[in-house]
């Protein structure tokens, strides 16, 4: 049995954090979900960038969307949704199959309505109409002004995965903005049954620390995060509220694992796979670690639901220096700024190759 089919046996979906052209038209896409059990497809801007970029596979439609009259980002978004609703199509059987738990991809908003809340409510619901798609996320940060969003557009029905998560208090809060959007529904006799998943960043962790604790903290930091954030996902999936809203149809806000590609070259490749195994749960993944992760992975057991020894952990990286919460904060504003700029560094791509 492929070890990548082991995990969704322990009730792990694997989802690739990549999308391309490519992979949708050489049958690639399809291939892993035929044999490598992938089940959903995350993208964001930096992704994009990435396969406009370094690819040849959208310099026809970028002419020719030129021609008529579209640019920036107008003609982005027309460009990623083709991808992203190709993608969905091949996921719908997925998704149908598993009741909606299951078979979606994703799209996130501009990153330049980081700290504009209307503008990201109104971004979200014209994607998602736009796109036509029931198994398409609208990807938004966990942000101050991205939390009020997510409440908003959950309650207007309208699927989010909150991404730029970094620690378990980050995942409270949006578990927070979610379970607002489910009440409001149900208070105003609306289907509670709205689609969310909770994206937490891992491997950043570990970069941001690197050089800064001893070799034994190394590639530690990250795991421990996730732990004591599963503890806190399902602590709340035990509570009366989550119960009662349950019960009146809504469907968990289910934890996803973002972030996963080995960075540090002397670590395995498959780090953040073989540690974060657990039921409940999505690892989206890059490309190289799911072929990786296909090629020598094993699944050892599954993370603890009371979160194992996060806490002893966690008290290691405190006392050599490192200050979790502020740093939970500086990752999501640099990773703010980062989408940003790759977003700006997108749209100079698609400009350039219109003039050619």
């Amino acid at each position: 049995m492929m070890t990548t089919q082991c995990l969704r046996d322990l009730g792990q979906s694997l989802w690739l954090d990549n999308i391309t052209r490519g992979l949708l038209s050489s049958g690639t896409l399809q291939r892993y979900i035929k044999e490598l059990a992938v089940t959903g497809l995350t993208s964001n801007p930096t992704i994009f960038d990435q396969a406009i970029r370094n690819t040849d596979f959208y310099d026809d439609a970028i002419r020719q969307k030129t021609l008529a009259s579209k640019s920036g980002e107008a003609l982005f978004f027309e460009l990623a949704l083709e991808d992203l609703t190709a993608a969905a199509d091949l996921f719908r059987p997925i998704h149908s199959a598993t009741g909606g738990v299951d078979g979606w991809v994703s799209l996130e908003v501009s990153p330049l309505l980081a700290a504009d809340t209307a503008g990201t409510i109104q971004a979200a619901a014209q994607l998602h109409a736009r796109a036509g798609r029931s198994n398409l996320y609208i990807k938004i940060p966990g942000t101050r002004e991205g939390l009020a969003a997510i409440e908003e557009t959950i309650f207007a029905g309208v699927p989010v995965n909150v991404t730029l998560l970094f620690s378990r208090e980050h995942y409270i809060a949006a578990a927070e903005a979610y379970m607002r959007g489910i009440e409001r529904r149900i208070a105003a006799d609306l289907d509670p049954n709205v689609a969310c998943v909770a994206s937490i960043f891992i491997s950043r962790w570990d970069v941001a620390i690197k050089d800064k604790v001893p070799d034994a903290l190394r590639n530690r930091l990250g795991i421990a995060i996730a732990m004591h954030t599963y503890q806190a996902y399902r602590d709340l999936l035990a509570t009366p509220r989550w119960q009662k809203l349950a019960k009146a149809g809504a469907r968990q806000q289910r934890l996803l694992w973002a972030s996963t590609g080995t960075k540090d070259p002397a670590a395995s490749d498959i780090l953040y796979i073989s540690a974060l195994a657990a039921a409940d749960t999505i690892n989206t993944m890059p490309e190289k670690t799911l072929l990786a992760f296909a090629d020598h992975g094993a699944v050892k057991g599954s993370l603890p639901v009371d979160g194992g020894d996060a806490e002893a952990v966690l008290n290691e990286f405190t006392r050599a220096g490192v200050d979790s919460a502020a740093l939970a904060a500086q990752l999501q504003c640099e990773g703010t700024q980062s989408f940003a700029n790759s977003w700006r560094d997108l749209l100079d791509c698609i400009m350039e190759k219109a003039m050619c």
